[in-house]
This record gives structure tokens, C-alpha cells and sequence, in this order.
């Protein structure tokens, strides 16, 4: 996939990515990337930003799912809140009506 053309440097050390190598990569405005300076010269790599808390939720998830805290699979949701109500039944808990 090696796509390579020339491109300059412009007055305020911007540099433009070729149509070429953007449809390519399939970059779009305002994506973030990530340079970095080699001996072969400089490495623009795509990068994408992740949400702290989202981060942090997923490793709550894979916590829960390797110490076995999962639930059956469902074939419906009906079936899902059917059973979330028979099980807070199970504990005491009356189940709210949605509005």
C-alpha cells in the first residue's frame, strides 16, 4: 500500500497531504494525527482520541466479564426485562411502571 508523492512545506510549517495518499489512508478535516520524527524522516500516523471515562468503563466491563459477573444471552429484550423483574422480585423489590 505504499503511496508516496511530493508534497512542500508551507510558511507556516503546514504540510499538505496529497489527495492521493488522503482517499488512501481515507483521512478526513479535522482528524487527528500523530507525528512523529525518525531517522527516515517524519511519520504522520492517524490517530483517534478516547474518552477517558469510556476508557475506564471498559476496563470495568472486562473486570466484571473475567470475574464471571455476566448475564445469560437473550433472544429479546421482553425476555431481558422479564427476568430483571423476577429477579428483583426474588429480592424485595417491586418493579416501576415507564411513563
Amino acid at each position: 500500500m505504499a503511496v508516496s508523492t511530493l508534497t512542500k512545506v508551507g510558511p507556516k510549517y503546514q504540510v499538505v497531504i496529497p489527495k492521493k495518499v488522503r482517499q488512501t489512508l481515507r483521512l478526513n478535516i479535522g482528524d487527528l494525527m500523530e507525528a512523529t520524527a525518525s531517522r527516515e524522516g517524519i511519520l504522520l500516523k492517524p490517530k483517534v482520541l478516547v474518552d477517558r471515562d469510556l476508557e475506564q468503563a471498559l476496563a470495568e466491563a472486562e473486570a466484571d466479564v473475567k470475574a464471571g459477573r455476566v448475564s445469560k444471552p437473550y433472544r429479546s429484550a421482553r425476555a431481558l426485562v422479564r427476568d430483571a423483574i423476577r429477579a428483583g422480585r426474588r429480592h424485595g423489590h417491586r418493579a416501576r411502571k415507564a411513563h
